[in-house]
């Protein structure tokens, strides 16, 4: 709620979201569905800065698009069917969620700067707080969380 005084607009404590922002994306695996994903993430980011005022700078938004990148990618190489994008944030993270039909669980190698290509999990772990892993009835589910810095 905001309130007008003398045409002035002041935030009265009651327009800040309770529940964090949530959006999902179901995606077959065809070609494009990678840039589609982060386009939806691009639009998730921006409606975080406007819904909750998060301040997500170039760097940061980056870093998200580079990890929804990585974890779809991830699932449409290694899983036999559609995934799911989930995306979770406020002021504070962000987190990304991949569901796929894989059972599977992702490997993380050993740092090897010879070897080439399976650096996507690295990746996502050094740009992520946090990183999981867990089978779910459909296959498994993979998230990273993000910080978004504040100013």
């Amino acid at each position: 709620m905001i309130e007008h005084r003398d045409d002035t607009v002041m935030p009265t404590g009651f327009d800040v979201p309770v529940e964090p922002l949530r959006r999902a994306a179901h995606y077959t695996g065809e070609p494009g569905c990678i840039a589609e994903a982060r386009a939806f993430t691009a639009a998730f980011l921006e409606r975080l800065r406007t819904e909750w005022c998060a301040g997500i700078d170039e760097r940061t938004e980056g870093a998200v698009l580079l990890v929804v990148s990585e974890l779809v990618t991830n699932a449409d190489r290694h899983s036999n069917g559609p995934y799911i994008l989930e995306l979770e944030g406020t002021d504070d993270e962000v987190s990304v969620c991949v569901y796929d039909s894989s059972a599977a669980l992702p490997l993380r190698f050993p740092r090897d700067p010879e070897r080439v290509g399976r650096h996507g999990l690295e990746i996502v772990h050094a740009l992520a707080a946090e990183v999981s892993a867990e089978r779910v009835p459909v296959g498994k589910r993979v998230c990273a969380v993000l910080e978004l810095v504040t100013g």
